[in-house]
């Protein structure tokens, strides 16, 4: 069941959203060639605190994992999608892609954001990718307007993908959020334009393009983390929005 909220709620959620965008600039300035995963978590944690808020993935337990997340910061590096745990034996390197993915509680409620950053020097193909799934993102913002249909967002990542010959990961999606960490509709990040549910005043969706090299198809690894399954390299970008009548807003920025 789809719950919209007000504009009270959407006020709280562009206050909490601007706050966890900061705590991710803070995380990415340390996500450094030699960098402990665990350090990044453990930085993370003390800043949502310091801005008022809780980390919304720590201990949280979603519908379809095994296992509830131990960490406040999900790092994935390389061919891992998403829900990567920071171990202490995780260290970044030259060369690695590693998404950072946050999730937050102020005053009552949630906003989620994720970013993937390159270590050191790239290969001219990763920053492709990087680049493709930015702009996937984009795109995807410009179609979520108040009338459109989540089929104009899934649309507009798909396509965007392929214009740089990516793929799109199907079997992981954005969601909505705010209430809680998840909420309904799924966005998928495929689909045909004008199909699927309207966009209505007061949803709030987080949309998560995540794309890869050659394979639409992922793998769960025994720690709940999800990786492509052909071991290639993905990249991971996510906002929550806000769909008003006459404007979308990014929350978290």
């Amino acid at each position: 069941m789809i719950k919209l909220k007000t504009k009270e709620d959407i006020e709280i959620l562009k206050e909490g959203g601007k706050r966890l965008a900061k705590v991710l600039e803070i995380v990415k300035k340390y996500a450094k060639n030699g960098a402990k995963a665990s350090d990044l978590d453990a930085i993370a944690y003390e800043n949502i605190i310091k801005m008022g808020g809780y980390p919304s993935f720590l201990n949280y337990k979603p519908e379809f994992a095994a296992q509830a997340f131990p960490n406040t910061l999900c790092v994935s590096v390389n061919e891992v999608i998403v829900h990567g745990i920071p171990k202490e034996d995780l260290i970044l390197k030259n060369g690695d892609l590693v998404s950072l993915d946050i999730g937050m509680k102020y005053e009552g409620l949630y906003t989620d954001m994720a970013i993937t950053v390159g270590i050191g020097r790239l290969k001219e193909e990763d920053k492709k990718l990087l680049i493709a799934t930015r702009n996937a993102l984009k795109e995807a913002i410009k179609a979520a307007r108040y009338g459109n249909t989540l089929g104009d967002i899934g649309y507009a990542i798909y396509s965007t993908a392929k214009k740089y010959n990516f793929k799109v990961i199907r079997d992981l999606v954005g969601h909505g959020v705010g209430y809680a960490v998840h909420e309904d509709p799924p966005v998928f990040n495929y689909g045909n334009r004008g199909e699927g549910i309207k966009l209505q005043d007061g949803l709030v969706i987080a949309i998560e393009p995540m794309l890869t090299f050659s394979t639409n198809n992922i793998k769960e690894n025994i720690d709940g983390s999800f990786s492509t399954a052909d071991g290639k390299k993905a990249a991971h970008f996510e906002h929550t929005i806000a769909i008003l009548k006459d404007k979308t807003i990014i929350i978290t920025q």
